[in-house]
């Protein structure tokens, strides 16, 4: 939304001329908006939801915030230049919108009028603020940030230069609140200096700095102190209490220990309500404030990776436990609870459902929305609407506004974007591997398919292993997807073991098994495939980033059937990945055991164990910074496949770490994956990207 134009149309007409056989460019592709995190008011009257676009000037992904009203069009909110504006709330009032947004003074909350105008900063904090919920009567913000730098960690740093130990590089996050006055704001309009220098009452809340009337900023409280750090929190019903999760430190691995703490905002008294032995995480209270309900996997540590979460209610007058929605095969999250009860969602296969929890059994029932995807909901407290974002399989995403068991009223036309274009046809198949276990895979094709033809074939592994691929019109990330089909190529995105949506017994099947079992699904798929007669198995080729990298790192060196393979961030040797990584939990919970224990199962799974084997022209793509797969991963893969004289390239995307997240060099990687399987598969002489 904030790109130059001009130049925009100039890169088109240079990759439009470049990218043969394919109608959508690229940036075109790129620069698809999308929309989600819609927040309704209390009165279900407004919606404030999110636009995401892309920035090539600024090379940046911008998000900003944009408003529904009832009867009239959605009109853009926020503009916030280079940075974008994010987490939206109503004011419990539904006089303002806030969100967090940097605008050169750190990220900071703003607030703006429902009825437009500037938006006007509340806090000036200069440390920048994380998170924050308003209380439920408005007269206050609790937020989250992080501690200041020490007076000590100056010093070592002013006299011993710049150094840090392993585990012990972080700064504590902790709650503060402050005090709100609508009065202030709005008898000084949108005057827009402020001052700290006082606090805030009804009686000085407007001053006059330099003969310009102007509102004054509070100064925030402290709320939480000590060697812990705040997580996730919330207000109770009545503010007068906050929960919130309390961990060692931020960093992610302290976070499997978590607990559940209230504070008390009168007094600052600490009250520790649920300690497991592994982490667990508020997410609501109950509408009475007598419950809250929380995520733990009480004493298994290995939940959060393979097995599903746990979700339990917490009695705070009886002080005991009890699960809910066991009878969900799938992990789950709490959309809301509320006074139409608790929801929450889930996957079920290839669609993610909205699910109601008959409290007292703990047992849930789905509730009926006409939507493939609900990516998320927002219900309004004082109505029976509901603001909704999903998409059914054939459309991109959309917000909608309904009532619960109602039609659904469509506010958005982002799917408008992809009218016209030559996109490819989704089909759910499915297929038995080699040990029996049913797999699932989106299989594209394009719109003239032929079923006497056979196709060059493209497999698109997705990351997690927990992800899951979905049917949907402009799928891709670094994967030029719709060229590809538009080409006259047949792309298969498979749900491999370990893939969300088909419960913790198929999300099982690859401990201890990793690669070898991953590596079963893709070639039974492939072989089902060929079995109808629908490949060219002489031109076939697989990519994917993460755990997607790595299985395709692994068909590397365990197959031959491939003309080419494209690793994207991918795990090359478990040893390497265990000592490096920011998550080594990940590694001896699947494989079971540490390298020193079982050394084993960790040459058994890693795709430099065959190295000699390899023979496949392989594209390694990899973040320079990555931190949850060090390069070091890709530089071993890299100098195996050199050392054995097989066609190979290594692509570091600087400044980078574990994803392309910004649009110039994600459309680099694009390139790279285009010239790379075009070479190789299709045959063609290498495309150059364009450079004038």
């Amino acid at each position: 939304m904030k790109f130059s134009f001009l130049p925009f149309l100039i890169l088109i007409a240079i990759t439009s001329f470049a990218q043969k056989n394919a109608s959508v460019t690229f940036e075109k592709w790129l620069s698809l908006k999308s929309v989600g995190a819609p927040t309704i008011s209390t009165d279900g009257k407004t919606v404030v939801y999110s636009v995401n676009s892309t920035d090539w000037t600024n090379n940046n992904f911008d998000t900003e915030l944009w408003m529904y009203r009832e009867g009239q069009e959605p009109v853009q909110l926020t503009r916030t230049l280079k940075n974008s504006s994010t987490s939206a709330r109503f004011t419990p009032d539904n006089k303002f919108i806030s969100f967090l947004a940097d605008r050169g003074d750190k990220t900071q909350v703003y607030i703006i009028s429902v009825n437009g105008g500037e938006a006007l900063p509340v806090t000036k904090d200069e440390d920048g603020i994380n998170s924050y919920e308003w209380s439920p009567d408005g007269s206050k913000i609790a937020y989250q940030k992080s501690e200041q730098e020490s007076k000590k960690d100056k010093t070592l740093k002013e006299r011993f230069g710049a150094f840090g130990v392993e585990g012990e590089e972080y700064r504590q996050n902790h709650l503060w609140v402050v005090n709100f006055n609508y009065d202030s704001i709005l008898l000084a309009g949108q005057t827009p200096c402020y001052t700290t220098k006082t606090d805030s009452t009804k009686k000085d809340s407007v001053v006059k700095i330099k003969g310009q009337e102007c509102y004054v900023l509070p100064v925030p409280k402290k709320l939480t102190t000590g060697d812990f750090s705040v997580g996730g929190f919330a207000w109770s019903p009545d503010g007068k209490k906050i929960a919130f999760n309390q961990q060692r430190n931020p960093l992610i691995l302290s976070s499997s220990s978590a607990d559940i703490v209230t504070i008390d905002i009168a007094t600052n008294k600490l009250d520790t309500l649920v300690k497991n032995p592994t982490g667990d995480f508020i997410s609501r209270w109950s509408p009475d404030g007598n419950s809250i309900v929380y995520s733990s996997s009480l004493n298994d540590s290995v939940s959060n990776f393979f097995k599903n979460n746990r979700l339990f209610i917490y009695d705070l007058t009886t002080k005991t436990n009890r699960e809910i929605a066991q009878d969900i095969d799938e992990q789950k999250f709490v959309i809301d609870w509320n006074k139409q009860g608790l929801f929450l969602g889930a996957l079920e296969k290839t669609r993610q459902k909205i699910f109601t929890v008959e409290v007292k059994s703990g047992n849930t029932t789905a509730v009926p929305v006409p939507l493939d995807i609900v990516g998320s909901a927002s219900f309004g407290r004082q109505t029976d609407l509901l603001a909704i974002a999903g998409r059914n399989h054939d459309g991109l995403n959309e917000i909608y506004v309904t009532k619960l068991r109602q039609p659904l009223k469509k506010i958005t036309s982002i799917s408008t974007q992809v009218a016209g274009w030559n996109t490819p046809v989704n089909e759910v198949i499915s297929w038995k591997s080699t040990d029996g276990a049913t797999i699932e895979g989106v299989l594209l094709k394009p719109k003239n398919f032929d079923a006497k033809k056979k196709y060059p074939l493209l497999v698109v592994i997705h990351g997690g292993p927990t992800g899951i691929d979905l049917p949907e019109p402009a799928p891709g990330y670094v994967y030029p997807i719709v060229q590809w089909v538009e080409k006259g190529a047949l792309v298969l995105r498979i749900n491999y073991r370990g893939s969300a949506g088909y419960g913790e017994k198929f999300r099982s099947l690859n401990v201890r098994n990793l690669g070898v079992g991953d590596m079963w699904d893709v070639l039974s798929g492939i072989e089902h495939l060929n079995k109808k007669g629908m490949i060219d198995t002489s031109r076939m080729g697989s990519m994917g980033w993460s755990q997607g990298g790595y299985i395709s790192a692994f068909l590397t060196t365990n197959t031959n059937i491939f003309k080419a393979i494209s690793v994207g961030a991918g795990i090359s040797n478990w040893v390497t990945y265990y000592v490096n990584t920011d998550i080594t939990p990940f590694t001896r919970q699947y494989l079971q055991a540490t390298p020193w224990q079982d050394m084993d199962i960790y040459l058994k799974t890693s795709p430099m164990t065959n190295i000699n084997k390899a023979s496949t022209p392989t594209l390694i793509q990899h973040g320079e910074l990555d931190k949850r797969v060090p390069i070091p991963n890709a530089y071993e893969l890299y100098r195996g496949l050199q050392d054995r004289n097989v066609p190979s390239k290594l692509i570091v995307y600087k400044g980078f770490g574990h994803g392309i997240n910004k649009p110039k060099e994600r459309l680099a990687a694009v390139w790279h994956n285009w010239q790379w399987f075009n070479k190789y598969v299709f045959g063609e002489k290498e495309e150059p990207m364009p450079v004038e």
